[in-house]
């Protein structure tokens, strides 16, 4: 039996049905695009796909898609029975458009998992029915190629279905291998996209043996791997190897898992290693613009494969590593010589870009597989020693225009993930990168800001990771990081200064919680500098985006007063009142000289 409240929720649902409707008639008519990706030109001059993360159109397809779930479960039927109307629409050719069957598979897209499952497994399948026998009736490559893009792009969208059904999505993987080989225009593209996706969503079931199989579906992929990407892109290549990276991972049996990785990386490695076998045979080789090109693009295959298998990427760097750290120097020598001979010129043509990038990527694969390591004393023992050797005195010796900023971003992958293991060797870390970055970036604003941003990021690393290896540091130096802080809430890029901020109120805290005599030595050194400094930026017009996190150090730093952990004379030892009184009156003499206009 109904409640009341039951009834009369379902009379009013009643009341607003065909307005209800309506709103879902414009929303699948008027779905936005779900993602953009744009095709930009990188600082090596090659032409990169990058996905756009926060556009008005990608928040607004969030927006539709949230609005037009809801209106689903309000009415699964009516919401099934538009969509099928305008498919049908669009088979007919009464409605038929690119930009109406877009807007349309976006729609059909956004509601994934919204209906119930048998539901959606029966809607799923009349779509792609439909789709495909569109796409058998349009005529035109240009259709036929919107129209896969369109089934590509549902099929991805639906993993529960996908996940229950194998042979379905054995089928739409196989389909997906055959769009690689299409070279018109987005399908590659689209087909990788998709994927990926699947490969993220659906891992376990391609490295588990499913019914009426034999072996597991990876087997078959790497059996096939080079013919399923000989006609992919660079690029495309690349985001192939990440979504098989997912896959393995999902392996349980850690001898197949290493077996997996083996394979997956066997034509890379074999490219690898006849290019290296080149450039110890004949140096000069280094020199060939096509060599380096072969490099990165290893080198980026193997990147995403790390990204994407985590920890046990490491059977893989394994093999690479001395090899990379060997090349890293070679291409430091050679990159530092021509930077004498040509100067700032040399450093931006494309031979010393192409080395340049060549050095970045090896920088990222270390970053990658250290952030994900699950074995800190294997990197403490086995890849530090060897890596800072090749990277940290190449980094402080170069010409500050051949300093790679992905250095720094490496070093806080390090701090990061040894926490307290790598205290001894932060003085080693900050003779490395410290002062030479600082002298690079505090003559003003502007130049070098990926250095800018990834040193202040490394500063808060340490500052919360082994805020004791900085107490380690001589006391000249320390006031250098004192510096650096105040430089960095100063400055004009938001993002520098609120990092600046949160370094500063992470270091009060750390400092409370150290013994009374390094509190109070620090206290007594900073305490009133800090304060002049944050009081002359918090009053500042410019910066007051920051002023909620202005408040709450300078309440944190009151507070210190107030309950007396400041026990140290701020005054000296030659004035007599304590600290609370003394601040009361350095806060108005200061403010009185900054704005001669306030009375007392």
């Amino acid at each position: 039996m109904k409640t009341p409240f039951e009834s009369q929720s379902q009379t009013r649902r009643k009341f607003y049905d065909a307005t209800l409707s309506t709103v879902r008639t414009i929303m699948i008519e008027r779905m936005a695009k779900p993602e953009e990706v744009l095709v930009v030109e990188n600082d090596q001059g090659e032409v990169v796909r990058e996905f756009m993360k926060d556009t008005d159109s990608i928040n607004m397809y969030k927006l539709m898609r949230e609005t037009l779930v809801y209106l689903t479960h309000l009415d699964t039927v009516d919401t099934e029975r538009i969509m099928t109307d305008k498919l049908h629409r669009q088979v007919d050719g009464s409605e038929w458009s690119w930009k109406n069957l877009n807007t349309l598979c976006w729609a059909i897209g956004s509601i994934s998992g919204a209906m119930h499952e048998e539901d959606e497994m029966r809607f799923l399948v009349t779509v792609i029915k439909e789709l495909l026998g569109l796409c058998e009736q349009k005529r035109g490559k240009d259709n036929k190629a919107i129209i896969a893009s369109n089934i590509m792009y549902i099929v991805g969208q639906y993993p529960r279905f996908l996940r229950a059904h194998w042979k379905f999505l054995k089928t739409v993987v196989n389909k997906l291998f055959e769009f690689m080989h299409e070279t018109h225009d987005g399908v590659q593209d689209m087909a990788c996209d998709t994927f990926i996706k699947i490969a993220q969503k659906c891992r376990r079931h391609f490295v588990t043996i499913q019914v009426s199989e034999s072996y597991p579906f990876i087997d078959e992929i790497l059996l096939n791997l080079r013919s399923i990407i000989c006609d992919l892109g660079q690029q495309q290549v690349q985001t192939f190897y990440e979504a098989i990276g997912y896959m393995i991972a999902s392996e349980a049996d850690d001898g197949t898992q290493a077996s997996l990785i083996e394979r997956l990386m066997a034509l890379p490695n074999q490219i690898w290693d006849e290019t290296i076998q080149m450039i110890k045979a004949n140096p000069e080789a280094l020199k060939d613009v096509e060599c380096l090109k072969q490099f990165a693009n290893v080198l980026r295959a193997n990147q995403r494969a790390c990204i994407s298998l985590g920890n046990v990427y490491v059977h893989q760097l394994k093999k690479i590593f001395y090899d990379s750290l060997q090349l890293y120097k070679l291409l430091s020598n050679s990159i530092s010589a021509a930077v004498v001979v040509g100067g700032d010129l040399a450093n931006k043509g494309p031979f010393i870009r192409n080395m340049k990038t060549v050095k970045k990527e090896i920088l990222k694969i270390l970053s990658s597989w250290i952030s994900k390591a699950t074995n800190p004393q294997l990197v403490y023992e086995y890849f530090l020693p060897p890596m800072f050797e090749a990277i940290l005195l190449d980094y402080k010796t170069n010409a500050p225009d051949a300093r790679e900023p992905e250095v720094l971003t490496l070093m806080r992958s390090v701090v990061e993930r040894l926490e307290g293991s790598i205290t001894p060797r932060i003085p080693e870390i900050f003779d490395g990168v410290f002062q030479c970055t600082l002298e690079m970036i505090n003559k003003n604003f502007e130049e070098y800001p990926e250095h800018r941003t990834n040193f202040f990021l490394l500063l808060q690393a340490v500052n919360q990771k082994c805020f004791a290896g900085l107490l380690t540091i001589p006391g000249p130096q320390f006031k250098l990081i004192i510096d650096s802080i105040v430089w960095a809430f100063k400055h004009h890029m938001r993002n520098v200064a609120e990092i600046g901020l949160q370094i500063l109120y992470q270091m009060f805290k750390n400092i409370a919680a150290q013994p009374a005599d390094v509190a109070q030595s620090f206290y007594k050194a900073y305490y009133l500098v800090l304060l002049e400094h944050l009081f002359s930026v918090a009053s500042d017009p410019t910066h007051s985006g920051n002023l909620n996190l202005f408040s709450t150090i300078l309440a944190y730093m009151f507070t210190l007063i107030d309950d007396k952990k400041v026990v140290v004379a701020l005054g000296g030892v030659n004035d007599p009142s304590d600290n609370m009184t003394f601040l009361q009156s350095y806060i108005q003499q200061m403010l009185k000289s900054a704005f001669p206009h306030l009375t007392e």
